[in-house]
């Protein structure tokens, strides 16, 4: 019967070397100032975004040091 020298993974690999071209992609194209603009707006507006929820956010997070006004005088009353 017909035998292999290698496992066939191996022998792929070993042959890749040999059909591997010279050929090099061809350069990227340069943004436009529109869409380098673009960019620039939207993560301006996504950092923005951040800030105003930690902004809006933070007091909520924050734990009171002494209890409301309002809850010891209710509590003063009944």
């Amino acid at each position: 019967m017909f035998r292999r020298r290698e496992p066939v993974p191996f022998a792929f690999v070993a042959e890749a070397d040999r059909f591997r071209g010279n050929v090099t992609p061809p350069p990227r194209e340069r943004a436009s100032r529109a869409e380098r603009a673009g960019r620039s707006l939207l993560a301006l507006t996504l950092v923005a975004g951040i800030v105003g929820a930690l902004m809006v956010g933070m007091p909520a997070l924050s734990t009171p040091s002494a209890p409301p006004a309002g809850q010891s005088q209710a509590a003063q009353g009944h």
